[in-house]
């Protein structure tokens, strides 16, 4: 089994404070199977630390305003080109983020209010069919309980 994973899950200073968000659940899980870790927003050319980003009205922007669009873009279609030829049976995203969020990610505002919606990568990973849960969901999809609509 072959399993994509957020970078920062697995304990990798990528986050966007240059910090990560490791998850032992994930990192347990994923002890047998063959793993690429993968961070968009750094594919995307972006820094580590960096000024944070959320989705608003369909764009990336940063706190300070800027349109982050296009690198978030480019580090999600890199990542997708690079797995083009591998058969990815499981996408293990962190949850709420720009780039991987997946069902709920920040609005936008950067008040820390949740809407409805995709993060940039996450949507194109949909898109190609491949299943995603986030870490804070892997628990109930290993006990092969119902989760969400992201299977």
């Amino acid at each position: 089994m072959t399993v994509l994973v957020s970078a920062c899950l697995l304990g990798l200073d990528c986050k966007y404070n240059g910090g990560n968000n490791l998850t032992e659940a994930v990192r347990e899980y994923l002890r047998d199977k063959v793993t690429v870790a993968v961070c968009p927003e750094v594919m995307g050319g972006l820094p580590v630390p960096r000024v944070p980003c959320e989705i608003r009205d369909g764009h990336v922007v940063s706190r300070d305003g800027k349109d982050m669009d296009e690198a978030f873009s480019r580090g999600a279609d890199r990542i997708m080109e690079a797995i083009a030829h591998t058969e990815i049976d499981l996408a293990i995203l962190k949850d709420r983020s720009p780039s991987c969020g997946c069902g709920k990610i920040y609005d936008g505002t950067f008040t820390g209010t949740l809407t409805d919606g995709n993060g940039v990568f996450a949507e194109r990973l949909q898109k190609a069919g491949i299943p995603i849960v986030t870490e804070n969901e892997i628990g109930t999809w290993i006990r092969g309980e119902q989760v969400g609509e992201n299977i």
